[in-house]
């Protein structure tokens, strides 16, 4: 029998695992509370026995999120917030400001929330380059993260290392997602500078995590919609392609054989070729209702795991228990032949999810997701 760090890394590897390996994903505030109600049990991953856990050099900010005892946490954090005021001229209640300067606040329902970015008044590059930038170098980060990834080893445990929002998000994020698709085309030397920036500061954490041996470099950008991209492909090559290259790059001279994982929502698939070019070989999260993700194993199951591929759309907030476990079982018979699949949700699991189906996708997993 396999530990879940050699299952993981076989699956993700393109060969066949003792089983399936899996994950239970992210659970909504409102379903963890249902969770730990039902069980007693304060985290879904101990619970189920998960094969993955993930580290961070960020620390874990935005509102109403409620810290949990192993976080990272920065002591001169209160000073550090205050000073991203300064960029805002208003800002609504009950605002909690994240280490990039994005202020955020409560959403019109459940745990959503508005995002306000902090650069929307630049002119200048001078303002960028003035920005007070998170340190992801810093040694209590550094020191955190190690420790974290010797802990989920110690366990037999495979660790991802967590770098999604690598470029796009995070650039419109502080500059505002109208703003951002104008200075493309308007403001291209901002556009540079700032990307240039992120860059700056995602090359040393990749090479971070991978001197640390995590065992997946968790990359991606949601830069797609249900229907397809939310921009030309040749505007994603342009801005986006070589940048992310240069990050995978700096991992790999760390650790040639780290696998890179690449998340974006949606329908992403005319960028997928591309993907494989720079060094992805695992895709996230192969939304059934977007994509096929039978054609996906056709297609690239020679250069591509794949991780995800149970819907959060309809059959995890809608289906009985019973879909659920004919999904698990079709996703076997067809993604994880031959192996190449790491079964989860392709997203949060929201409130509307019935605890029954959670449930059921631990216990089909079990009963489907054999190879021997």
């Amino acid at each position: 029998m396999m530990s879940s760090r050699e299952r993981v890394v076989t699956a993700l590897s393109r060969q066949i695992p003792d089983r399936v390996p899996w994950d239970v994903g992210s659970l909504s505030p409102a379903l963890e509370e249902a969770f730990k109600t039902r069980t007693g049990a304060g985290d879904a991953r101990e619970f189920f026995g998960v094969d993955v856990r993930s580290v961070s050099l960020s620390i874990p900010t935005g509102w109403g999120r409620i810290p949990k005892p192993d976080d990272l946490t920065d002591p001169d954090w209160p000073r550090k917030e205050a000073r991203f005021r300064q960029y805002y001229s208003w800002l609504p209640e009950r605002v909690t400001i994240d280490e990039w300067g994005r202020a955020y606040a409560p959403g019109d329902y459940y745990h959503f929330v508005k995002i306000h970015g902090p650069m929307g008044g630049f002119t200048t590059l001078a303002e960028l380059e003035a920005y007070p930038w998170p340190d992801f170098a810093a040694d209590f980060r550094i020191e955190h993260m190690r420790r974290r990834v010797r802990e989920f080893h110690g366990r037999d445990l495979a660790v991802g290392a967590g770098l999604a929002t690598t470029h796009f998000e995070t650039a419109w994020q502080l500059r505002g997602y109208d703003q951002f698709f104008l200075d493309m085309v308007e403001f291209p030397e901002f556009t540079t500078a700032l990307l240039d920036k992120i860059t700056d500061l995602r090359q040393p954490a990749a090479r971070a995590f991978a001197e640390a041996d995590v065992d997946v470099l968790m990359l991606g950008d949601d830069v797609s919609m249900q229907t397809g991209m939310m921009m030309r492909v040749a505007t994603w090559r342009q801005w986006f392609k070589p940048r992310l290259a240069a990050v995978i790059a700096a991992a790999r001279e760390i650790k040639p054989d780290i696998h890179v994982w690449y998340h974006s929502d949606g329908n992403p698939e005319a960028i997928v070729p591309d993907l494989i070019e720079i060094g992805v070989n695992v895709l996230n999260p192969v939304q059934p209702e977007c994509v096929d993700p039978a054609k996906l194993k056709r297609l690239y199951g020679d250069r591509l795991a794949f991780w995800g591929s149970i819907g959060i759309q309809h059959t995890m907030p809608f289906g009985s228990p019973d879909d659920v476990r004919r999904e698990v079982k079709e996703r076997m018979e067809t993604v994880g032949a031959g192996g190449g699949l790491l079964l989860a949700p392709t997203h949060m699991l929201e409130p509307e999810v019935p605890l029954e189906n959670v449930f059921a996708l631990a216990e089909a997993i079990q009963t489907y997701g054999r190879y021997a």
